[in-house]
């Protein structure tokens, strides 16, 4: 029986800072992977969705000044050769050079400290789950009979659809609407809630939304799917908007409605390891109900981002063996949807804001119409949000418009290092850029 110090299963983006940290810690590690290194984020997430969306932004420019030919089968192939690009820095031969002990196969627990990787009987002092997600598929009547497409198989299509329905309009379902739309497929992405990305600032969706559908999106919002069929003429959703039933057709449907926990076939509650529908239970050390047995990444949520993963995985594997023994702090969270203009969030909305502070918060907001970079590069849909609390510390912050995940960074630094607000008025902001707004929101007190 082989014996290490960290045995892992799920080589994503928690798998791997849990590998990774404890190496650095001098651990002998095993990583355990049934597919490929990466996880969800390499193969079927972060990394494809991109480089879709970047070829997407670069056609949608170049048709301001030419007639655009649009080859999707050259398209999607190059977005598969730009994720097996990325891909070499978590490659087999990556992993094991760095020193890590890499084995693929399907991991089932045997007892807290023991795995059965297909026969073979793995020990480790400890063990940690990061499995992920995977796509959520609705009980919607009819979708079982009918062949439907999600993050995980869109990418491995040989051409894009002439039209396509998106159901559900998260992250994944928008960036996806937006891509496609401008790389020729008629899109029809529907809702159930009142907007698009309903947990973001309600009035920067609301702009969001406007942008795409000008763009040619046709979004329905407040619409409930119902029923889902097939013919010769395409898929045929059934929705109900407003007290009426409405029937769209396309060649295609896209389900993007949230993930679902890979749970089943670890042998969880062998070990009593205690989950819900949504994830592995874990304290604030990332310690399961198993005593020596850690989860990180999207399997204990709550906020499914590889960069998230990340932070847990570290954490995770040093409160294991004693080196930090810290609580897990979600409080600085940030995340970016990757549409055209970017819509990047820290913290709490306004609404949040007040429903925890009343009245005692401030609220900074800039145009993009405003800002000098944006009106020479013709990008000034957008606009900024920022709250701070009666001290003048930040407490939330939205951006919607170009580079806004790259500013939001900034504001990072001062809402995790507790700087009030303010002092970004004493740091020196080249001119023209989009941070300088930052400097421009100091001044509005």
């Amino acid at each position: 029986m082989e014996k290490y110090d960290v045995a892992v299963i799920g080589a994503g983006a928690g798998g791997l800072n849990v590998s990774f940290t404890a190496l650095k810690m001098g651990k002998k590690v095993l990583l355990i992977e049934k597919n490929k290194p990466g996880g969800e984020c390499t193969w079927t997430g972060c990394i494809p969705s991109k480089a879709l969306i970047h070829i997407a932004d670069e056609i949608n420019t170049a048709k301001k000044y030419a007639e655009i030919k649009i080859d999707s089968e050259a398209i999607l192939k190059k977005v598969r050769e730009l994720r097996a690009t990325a891909h070499q820095a978590e490659s087999v031969e990556s992993l094991e050079e760095a020193g890590l002990n890499y084995l693929n196969g399907t991991a089932k627990f045997v007892d807290k400290n023991t795995l059965d990787v297909d026969g073979n009987k793995i020990r480790a002092e400890k063990i940690f789950v990061c499995t992920g997600t995977s796509a959520a598929v609705p009980d919607i009547q009819g979708l079982d009979k009918i062949s439907y497409l999600t993050n995980e198989n869109i990418f491995s299509l040989n051409r894009f659809p002439a039209s396509m329905i998106v159901l559900g309009a998260g992250a994944i379902g928008v960036e996806l609407s937006q891509a496609m739309n401008r790389l020729g497929v008629k899109v029809t992405l529907v809702e159930m809630a009142d907007s698009i990305l309903f947990r973001e600032e309600k009035d920067l969706a609301l702009k969001l939304e406007g942008i795409l559908a000008q763009e040619g999106v046709e979004i329905m919002t407040s619409a409930k799917a119902m029923e889902v069929g097939k013919d010769a003429e395409g898929v045929h959703l059934v929705v109900a908007q407003n007290g009426a039933t409405k029937v769209i057709t396309a060649e295609k449907i896209l389900i993007a409605t949230g993930r679902t926990p890979n749970l089943a076939g670890f042998g969880l509650d062998k070990i009593g390891v205690k989950y819900s529908k949504k994830w592995i239970e874990v304290d604030e050390y990332l310690e399961t109900a198993a005593e020596g047995v850690y989860a990180a990444g999207d399997i204990v949520g709550p906020y499914l981002f590889s960069h998230m993963g990340g932070v847990q995985g570290r954490l995770a594997v040093k409160n294991a063996f004693g080196a930090e023994n810290e609580k897990v702090d979600y409080s600085n969270a940030a995340w970016c949807t990757f549409t055209h203009p970017e819509f990047a969030r820290t913290g709490l909305t306004e609404t949040q804001a007040r429903e925890r502070y009343a009245d005692k918060i401030k609220v900074y907001s800039y145009d993009y119409k405003d800002i000098d970079r944006a009106v020479v590069e013709e990008k000034t849909e957008g606009l900024f949000k920022l709250i701070c609390d009666e001290d003048g510390y930040v407490v939330g912050a939205s951006i919607l418009g170009e580079r806004a995940c790259e500013v939001l960074c900034e504001l990072q630094v001062v809402k995790t290092f507790k700087l009030k607000f303010s002092e970004l008025g004493k740091v020196i902001h080249p001119y023209p850029s989009y941070s300088e707004t930052l400097f421009n929101m100091t001044m509005q007190d």
